[in-house]
């Protein structure tokens, strides 16, 4: 297709007001892409059209006259006047949530298209296919669902936006979980600027809902990402804040207070660091006396010895620390075994092998 075809199209973007940047940040998309969509290199996938109707304020065919191409297929969830006649190519990308029953399916569009009919089973389908796609990020990796993730979250939050009463109060916490998640999937990529930009959304939302469990997994996501980036002051005051959110689950501040004793340890505070495992120690009863929240599944006690490891390995305890790492490794569900965020613990515990030899 000739580059000078798609100028209908920026000429509509820049008529609404809206810079490459800005269309592509409402969008969770990059720059580069909204460019290549102009010079005409590529078309937009499935999962921007519906955005990108309401954006640019057109109908799909409206779209498809400024895209000027036959070329893009109409996807699940267009027609002819517009987007949301069928959530599944949004909710159930690659076969995701296959065992949705077509009552589900029509029930979610007619909350798309129309928010009023947005109702409580409504708002548990969302929440049990969020549940499912935070289980596929452990087994298929955040690049293959990102893109899918951004447009369920920016329509789950619209959804937040146009609902009002009882059906607000319980998709609030959902829409905030689903942001946070979002972040994770940046963070867990070393997105960095996308990551803290969602998860300080995902902390307004969670604080909008009144829930403390998300807020503090928010601030925890915001210590991991300062951890990749090898930032221990980071790491203790993201983590410190994780902790003393009130409504934080035992788990999660168990967890909160050993990653923020990693951080004091980097920084060569040592007293400090063993304070708060000390600290970390005492939550375990109370922590294993309950399920870990939803919202943070993965915290088991088992799961506590790999940053246990880290924070030992930070304090020059090796051999404690690769122990450590050994049996959180060793515990871990057949279906977090090859999770990427998993490489961290396996490359530390090379470390501290290589270290305690």
């Amino acid at each position: 297709m000739a580059a000078g075809r798609r100028a209908r199209l920026a000429r509509r973007r820049r008529k609404l007001g809206f810079s490459q940047e800005s269309l592509a940040e409402a969008l969770h998309a990059d720059r580069s892409t909204i460019a290549r969509w102009e010079r005409g290199q590529c078309d937009p996938q499935p999962y921007h059209l519906e955005r990108l109707c309401e954006l640019l304020q057109v109908t799909y065919d409206e779209l498809d006259e400024l895209l000027n191409t036959e070329q893009n297929p109409r996807p699940p969830g267009m027609d002819e006047d517009g987007p949301f006649e069928s959530p599944s190519f949004l909710w159930r990308p690659a076969g995701l949530n296959g065992d949705m029953t077509p009552d589900d399916e029509e029930r979610l569009a007619l909350a798309v298209a129309r928010p009023l009919r947005t109702d409580p089973t409504v708002v548990e389908s969302l929440a049990a296919i969020l549940a499912a796609q935070r289980r596929l990020d452990d087994v298929v990796g955040p690049a293959a669902i990102l893109a899918a993730t951004a447009a369920q979250a920016e329509t789950v939050t619209r959804l937040l936006r146009e609902s009002r009463g009882r059906v607000r109060e319980a998709l609030a916490p959902v829409a905030g979980e689903w942001v946070q998640f979002h972040g994770w999937l940046h963070a867990e990529m070393g997105s960095v600027a996308p990551a803290v930009r969602l998860l300080t959304d995902a902390e307004e939302l969670a604080d909008d809902a009144g829930d403390g469990t998300l807020a503090a997994q928010a601030a925890n996501f915001k210590g991991y990402l300062a951890r990749r980036q090898g930032r221990p002051r980071a790491i203790v005051r993201h983590f410190l804040t994780a902790y003393n959110t009130p409504g934080a689950h035992p788990a999660q501040r168990l967890g909160d207070a050993i990653q923020a004793a990693q951080g004091y340890a980097l920084l060569g505070e040592a007293v400090t660091a063993r304070r708060l495992l000390d600290e970390a120690s005492a939550l375990a009863d109370e922590a294993a006396r309950a399920l870990p929240p939803d919202t943070a599944y993965w915290l088991t006690p088992d799961f506590h010895h790999l940053n246990f490891g880290l924070a030992l390995s930070a304090l020059g305890e090796h051999v404690a620390a690769a122990e450590r790492l050994t049996i959180g490794l060793e515990s871990l569900p057949p279906d977090q075994q090859g999770a990427e965020w998993t490489m961290e613990y396996r490359d530390a515990r090379v470390r501290a092998q290589d270290l305690s030899s």
